[in-house]
């Protein structure tokens, strides 16, 4: 139990004890009206009691403040018995009321509540408990704390009580407060509706203000639990003194004002009542502060704030109300506003004279109700007073006008209505009621009626009411706005929330909100992290850093505390908001120099195609077979293998074009190579000084075989590299891109390192050889183009291996063009001078017999600086020659045509020709001759 329970309930006692020492009948209760059965209604009448916190003795409370709204809904109450006692819906019975003011105080209302229970009036001692109070149920309070303390004494005797406005979720507790019922959902839904109405506006840095009473407090915690469950955070919290005298109350007040200016938080909300939000209020329109304010159901549909001066500046103002309704012949009700037949209500004498009544003197101690003083009489003396009895001034009690239909929100008195009702269907069963009369006990005992009250179940206004387990009515909220127009604020209902959804409605479209772009204002701690970033918290929830999402990861919307990982093989770079399929990167065809490269390779394939005609043209011709006849269509072969493996590099790759544009490569130029080296040897042969060695060497000539098992051996390489460490395609995926590089993957790299080093032993045989032989004819010189097409080849691979270890994304690239390179070296060194010579140059200039003169010619002048005179014997008879390098002369010596001796220098065709012709053979027809003059070539 609380400890200020405990101070309520020693109070109680200590007032039943009085005993008939003092009729407080009219200090406490200001409206009665007799009845069969009598109901009580403790509401605040006034505001506060005057000087209560320096009380030092036992004293009668001093009310102050008239408070219209509190005062309306008693009307409601009166309003609504008048109307059951005029339907007949208790037949027989008539209903009546005592209406005692709490003055928004928690020991006011208990006075007022033992007043209630004691018996005729009498505060006579109770040793027992009360049987059967005069009063039978009692509706009120309006404020929670004083609910709560009455609620703890009304427990006692099981007096129902009924608040319409009392929603701290304490409340709910049936075992501390078994007689409390109420006619409004507990704060544990307003507290969770106004952190959803936050949430909805994405407002989760925003500041409260709360009263320390026990409203206050409870409604606190359980917004903040709520709170967090949305993930709203409160950038301050303050607390209010709730008593209005309070001497901190205005220090304070300027404190919580200075607090809301210097905070970052743009929305507060407040849970207070309605006096204290006014004065709030006040400062800050003086001080020119502009927020968005969230109300709590005890102000926000307060028409004294809504027309208050200044409050269009202040920003815009959300509450939530209970849900209400209309009350019919209510409003003229209160155009008409009398006691009653046998009623006696204070209450609404002293409206009427702060109303009608008010003069300047009387308007200087009190808040008068109306705009004008009242019209008043000379002073006594005065030339305009004839008589002093002459002025008469109008009564204020009979009295009346509208000014209380606009001054307070009628719908908000609907709980009052379902409340009197709830008491009626509770007693017409109770009472055992019929259409024409009731015939239970009419002094019952109040336990009764709250049994019955807990089994209630009525239709009112199409509406279905009971009460759950923890005596709450299951009804919902009406979210409302404080629409601006020119003289204050009207409310405007934009959504509900539904208690058995838990779920805010919010119709935002018609929201016209008051900051300059007319949009949602903001209220949070840290910016919002936008797609493709997340939250790194800090300290407080709310509050926190946005960093990118890695790569893989993304965020679609904004302020997601941790990054989505992308699905179904999909990806995102650093700090994207959605994740995309991968680009597939490879040497496409569209590419500028896949389209060269191309193009290139298609040149290469013409020339091939050009050469081939052009040496069909030429192949009886001497260039040709100096070319090496039959050999340069196996050559052009391996090049246009070669240039076909050029075209599987570009496009995408799988794993048989890895295998098959290496494997045509190593192939196709191991064969054009292996042709080029038979040439080289051939040349080298044929010239070779060292007749042992030649002879040695000789037997190794084999075009055929060398041609074919330079080229298996490389098919061999190839087929161990295919089965042993294919290449095979690899997708190589980088986490910094979207790309996925499509390459092949030569395995291990020892297949392609031997496929590529034989082919450069092949070509360094030939260089080798071809520099060794570089000496021969000019004029039909193989070796030069040879050597210099090996260097082109061998500078290229050297120039590739380096380019192609780092260069891991361009390796199709740069193989590719390796390869065009060496093949075009081909071409243009071996293929192009001829077919230049074949279609150039005259034919005397290519003749047999000009070719044997270069050859006789490089001889003499080899020779000459070497050998003395020989004499050359064919060993069969039929030819001797005899050379004089010193005199450049040859003797030849047939036995059929006799000697003849020819100057070398001067030697013609026609001379070379008649040698030739009586040898009958050709010239040279010994292999020991054709060794010796080192012209095996032709």
């Amino acid at each position: 139990m609380l400890p200020w329970v405990n101070w309520y309930i020693l109070i109680a006692s200590l007032l039943l004890d009085l005993g008939s020492c003092c009729d407080y009948s009219e200090s406490t209760c200001g409206a009665r009206r007799p009845g069969d059965i009598v109901i009580g209604v403790l509401s605040p009448c006034h505001a506060k009691v005057e000087t209560l916190d320096k009380r030092i003795q036992p004293e009668r409370f001093n009310c102050t403040e008239f408070d219209l709204q509190s005062f309306v809904r008693t009307l409601a109450i009166i309003h609504t018995i008048d109307t059951i006692n005029d339907s007949g819906f208790l037949p027989g019975i008539q209903l009546g009321y005592v209406i005692c003011d709490t003055c928004s105080d928690a020991s006011k209302a208990i006075q007022s509540a033992v007043h209630m229970l004691s018996i005729n009036n009498t505060m006579s001692i109770q040793c027992d408990l009360i049987e059967r109070p005069l009063v039978k149920a009692i509706i009120g309070a309006r404020y929670s704390e004083v609910s709560i303390a009455v609620a703890r004494l009304l427990g006692l005797n099981m007096v129902p009580q009924i608040s319409t406005t009392s929603s701290v979720a304490t409340l709910d507790d049936k075992i501390r407060f078994p007689s409390f019922l109420r006619t409004i959902p507990s704060d544990v839904h307003q507290t969770r509706a106004l952190a959803q109405l936050m949430a909805h506006f994405e407002w989760n840095w925003v500041g409260v203000v709360s009263g320390d009473d026990d409203y206050g407090r409870v409604a606190l915690q359980s917004f903040l639990k709520d709170a967090q469950d949305v993930h709203v955070c409160a950038a301050f919290h303050e607390v209010l003194p709730h008593y209005l005298g309070h001497s901190d109350s205005e220090r304070r007040i300027q404190e919580v004002a200075e607090q809301i200016q210097s905070s970052k938080a743009q929305v507060v909300l407040l849970i207070l009542k309605r006096e204290l939000v006014e004065k709030l209020f006040e400062v800050m329109i003086r001080k020119g502060i502009s927020r968005t304010w969230i109300a709590s159901d005890s102000w926000s549909t307060s028409r004294r704030l809504a027309t208050m001066k200044g409050i269009n500046m202040i920003g815009d103002i959300f509450g939530l109300r209970f849900i209400s309704g209309q009350n019919p012949g209510f409003k003229q009700f209160l155009k008409n506003l009398t006691p009653g037949p046998g009623a006696v209500n204070r209450f609404i004498e002293e409206y009427k004279d702060l109303r009608f009544g008010c003069s300047p003197e009387i308007q200087k101690h009190k808040d008068c109700l109306n705009s004008k003083p009242a019209a008043q009489c000379p002073l006594p003396g005065s030339l305009k007073l004839k008589s002093e009895f002459a002025c008469k001034l109008p009564d204020p009690q009979k009295a009346n006008d509208d000014f209380l239909t606009h001054a307070v929100d009628l719908s908000m008195a609907y709980s009052e209505k379902v409340a009197t009702w709830s008491i009626a269907h509770a007693l017409r069963a109770l009472l055992k009621c019929n259409h024409s009369i009731c015939s239970g006990e009419r002094n019952l005992p109040p336990w009764k009626l709250l049994q019955e009250l807990k089994k209630i179940n009525f239709t009112l206004d199409k509406r279905q009411f009971f009460f759950d387990e923890y005596g709450n009515f299951a009804s919902g909220y009406d979210l409302i706005n404080w629409v601006r127009r020119r003289d204050g604020r009207y409310f405007e209902v934009i959504g509900e929330y539904n208690v058995m959804k838990s779920v805010v409605e919010i119709s935002a479209a018609s929201i016209e909100w008051g900051t300059p772009n007319k949009t949602i204002p903001e209220s949070k701690c840290s910016e919002s992290c936008p797609p493709g970033t997340s939250k790194k918290i800090s300290m407080i929830y709310c509050c926190y850093n946005c960093s990118k999402c890695e790569e893989g990861t993304y965020t679609n919307v904004s302020n997601l505390q941790n990054c989505l990982i992308c699905p179904n093989g999909t990806w995102s770079l650093r700090g994207w908001s959605e994740c995309q399929p991968r680009t597939e990167t490879y040497f496409r065809w569209n590419e500028p120099f896949a389209i060269s490269l191309l193009v290139v390779t298609g040149i290469g394939f013409m020339l091939l195609f050009c050469v081939l005609i052009i040496f069909l043209y030429g192949r009886q011709s001497v260039v040709f077979k100096v070319a090496g006849g039959k050999l340069c269509y196996a050559m052009m072969a391996g090049l246009v293998v070669s240039f076909g493996a050029v075209v599987l590099f570009v496009g995408r790759p799988n794993d048989h074009i890895c295998r098959s544009r290496q494997t045509m490569y190593g192939l196709g130029f191991t064969l054009t190579v292996s042709c080029i080296l038979v040439k080289a040897f051939r040349t080298f042969l044929a010239f070779l000084m060292d007749r042992n060695q030649q002879h040695m060497l000789n037997k190794f000539y084999k075009p055929a075989a060398i041609i074919v098992c330079g080229t298996a051996i490389q098919g061999l390489i190839c087929l161990f590299w295919l089965i042993f460490d294919s290449p095979k395609l690899e997708e190589r995926i980088k986490r910094q891109t979207m790309d996925i590089e499509l390459q092949c993957n030569e395995g291990s790299n020892w297949g392609f390192g031997i496929m590529l080093s034989y082919i450069a032993l092949l070509a360094a045989i030939c260089f080798i050889l071809a520099l060794k032989g570089r000496k021969v004819p000019q004029r039909f010189n193989e070796t030069g183009y040879i050597i210099f097409s090996m260097i082109i080849y061998l500078f290229v691979w050297i120039c590739f291996i380096p380019i192609y270890v780092t260069k891991i994304q361009q390796r199709s690239v740069v193989q590719a063009s390796a390869i065009v390179v060496c093949n075009f070296g081909i071409i243009f060194c071996h293929f192009l001078p001829k077919c230049y010579m074949i279609l150039c140059k005259k034919k005397k200039d290519v003749s047999r017999l000009a070719y044997l003169n270069s050859v006789r010619n490089f001889s003499i002048t080899s020779m000459n600086k070497v050998l003395p005179d020989i004499s050359l014997d064919s060993g069969e008879g039929s030819l001797d020659i005899v050379i004089s390098p010193h005199n450049s002369v040859m003797t030849i010596n047939s036995a059929d045509s006799g000697a003849v001796t020819l100057d070398f220098p001067s030697a013609s065709d026609s001379a070379l020709q008649k040698v030739n012709k009586s040898s009958n053979t050709g010239i040279f027809p010994s292999p020991q001759i054709r060794q010796r003059a080192r012209t095996k070539s032709l």
